[in-house]
């Protein structure tokens, strides 16, 4: 089951192999773990598509309508996978959120992990890519 990370869970943001650079609890941010922290994903809320960080971090806006994955880790097979998935559904049942996008770093394993997952590749930039994930 996919939850909202608690305070004293925070110390786990510091094994993310994706962004680690990226500021996590901030305006617009939400961490996400599953119950047993076998995975994470981190989103953030914002008001246009970033197809680069430094858009994700000028788009961020608590009240964005779109949330965008911007990195997950798993420390198990398959929980990368269940997390992304409960994540689509969870986003499914908000009725504010009208997209889910990643901005993905430009790696083949990214492309097919999300690929894999149903998402489609919207945009490409020269240092990331954006893939959504339907939400009807």
């Amino acid at each position: 089951m996919i939850r909202l990370i608690s305070m004293n869970e925070l110390g786990i943001l510091s094994g993310d192999p994706v962004r680690p650079h990226i500021e996590k609890t901030s305006v617009g941010k939400q961490i996400y773990v599953l119950d047993d922290m076998s995975a994470v994903i981190c989103i953030c809320y914002c008001t246009q598509i970033p197809i680069t960080e430094e858009e994700l971090e000028k788009y961020k806006d608590d009240s964005g309508s779109i949330a965008v994955a911007y990195t997950v880790w798993s420390h198990k097979k398959g929980a990368g996978r269940t997390i992304v998935n409960e994540l689509l559904a969870l986003m499914k049942a908000k009725k504010d959120v009208e997209k889910l996008v990643t901005l993905s770093p430009l790696t083949e394993m990214a492309k097919k992990f999300h690929i894999r997952n149903g998402a489609t590749l919207v945009s490409k930039s020269d240092t990331c890519q954006n893939f959504e994930y339907n939400l009807s």
